[in-house]
């Protein structure tokens, strides 16, 4: 009686696998989704560079670039001022009066000529910056769309081994209703299939999770649509020279460029504050007109005055200096920056380059049997323990060696196409395309 109790138990607990599986199935947020796309490379930098928020966003530097050229160009405003005086008309006849008056400030120095100069080169540094953005938001945006392809591959790994587990248990269940195996090897595999399923589902939300990534990178929320990112993790093999690496930077890298360019700002910006410590001249032309004096005793004739003047401002604030002192001490500032990242280039590359060949020749040592035979040593012994020749532990370890092989080999392969994105982006080239 007991014995055909526990073979009933084991046979719901079986069943109960089957359904959760088949359930799983059916509730994933993936699996369930009815309006699925894939998205190969191409269409994701295409919509990114369409539609990123960051991106459009960070474009409208130039617009503000632009508008400060014009801005600059602008002389100073002429001012218009009238005036008018009662000299007491009504009590002593002494008549009315008024005057116009028109100033203008005279910049010396050459203070329009450098706020032009620096406004462009500001813009130049605009244009720069965002072009390094671009480079940093593509390089970030390939790696997320690459994560969303390597979780895919994690993904279905652990759901082949989730499957083939719970083959064994249901194979494992009818021996042990045939009398051939022990009880606890049919919970023991029951076991495991359960523990498998755990980590599909954690398996499947770190997809979900990358994929909801790559839908914010070309901001497309709000819709129904799944972007499953399609790609083919072959297209990473380059041939690269290092010397010739390093040169390539110096011309292309982005962060460089911006930070040759930050030094003519700086340079820029101490031309204007010396120019600006030149003493500028105010013109003025008026006209003043005094009307009829009527009174008795001192009647004058109605004249019109026409005057004209310069006024000289006392800068007594050039004494101290503080405007020409900060702006020299910002372009010693971005020199030092500059020295920082040219110095920084070359490690960088180097690591990135070493990095990238390491990387390369993990891939060649799992593309040259570590996969086979790791797959050939699962396969092999579940054939014998089917067969009564083999324990359940050792299909156990020979599962988990050949699970662990193939996320080794996602990651890799993930690793490596990550390995060639940062020498890229470090070098400042890009031809990726996978």
């Amino acid at each position: 009686m007991k014995m055909n109790m526990f073979k009933k138990y084991i046979s719901i607990s079986v069943m109960s696998i089957m359904c959760s599986g088949v359930l799983y199935a059916q509730d994933g947020h993936t699996e369930q989704a009815t309006n699925k796309q894939t998205l190969t490379y191409k269409e994701f930098l295409s919509k990114m560079i369409e539609s990123n928020l960051s991106y459009a966003a960070e474009k409208y530097n130039i617009n503000i670039a632009e508008a400060e050229v014009q801005a600059a160009k602008a002389f100073p405003d002429p001012e218009l001022s009238f005036g008018w005086a009662d000299n007491q008309q009504k009590r002593m006849q002494m008549g009315y009066g008024f005057e116009a008056e028109l100033s203008w400030d005279l910049e010396l120095g050459g203070k329009r000529k450098a706020r032009k100069n620096l406004a462009h080169d500001q813009k130049v540094l605009a244009e720069l910056e965002l072009q390094e953005f671009f480079h940093t938001l593509r390089a970030e945006s390939t790696l997320a769309f690459l994560e969303a392809m390597q979780n895919k591959m994690l993904y279905d790994i652990q759901k082949d081994s989730y499957e083939s587990m719970l083959q064994v248990a249901k194979s494992d269940s009818i021996r042990y209703s045939l009398g051939q195996i022990s009880k606890v090897d049919a919970i023991q595999s029951k076991l495991e299939a359960k523990s498998m399923l755990n980590d599909l589902q954690d398996a499947d939300d770190t997809w979900e999770n990358s994929l909801m990534e790559v839908r914010n990178i070309i901001s497309a929320s709000g819709i129904d649509t799944v972007y499953l990112p399609t790609g083919d993790f072959s297209q990473f093999v380059r041939l690269f020279v290092l010397e010739d690496l390093i040169v390539t930077a110096q011309n292309n890298r982005a962060d460089y460029l911006v930070a040759q360019q930050n030094k003519v700002v700086a340079g820029r910006q101490v031309a204007l504050a010396r120019a600006e410590r030149v003493i500028d001249l105010g013109l003025n032309i008026g006209v003043e007109n005094n009307s009829f004096v009527k009174n008795a005793v001192a009647p004058t004739p109605g004249n019109t005055v026409v005057k004209a003047g310069v006024s000289v401002p006392l800068k007594f604030s050039n004494r101290r200096e503080a405007g020409l002192k900060t702006a020299l001490y910002e372009e010693r500032q971005a020199e030092l920056e500059y020295d920082i990242i040219e110095l920084e280039l070359e490690k960088e590359i180097n690591q990135a380059y070493r990095n990238y060949l390491t990387k390369q020749k993990q891939i060649q040592r799992f593309e040259n049997g570590m996969l086979e035979e790791a797959k050939q040593v699962f396969e092999g012994i579940k054939y014998s323990y089917q067969r009564g020749a083999s324990s359940l532990l050792e299909v156990l370890d020979a599962q988990r060696t050949y699970n662990e092989t193939q996320q080794a080999y996602a990651e890799t392969l993930f690793g490596y196409a990550e390995s060639l994105v940062e020498l890229e982006k470090a070098v400042g080239i890009w031809d990726i395309d996978f």
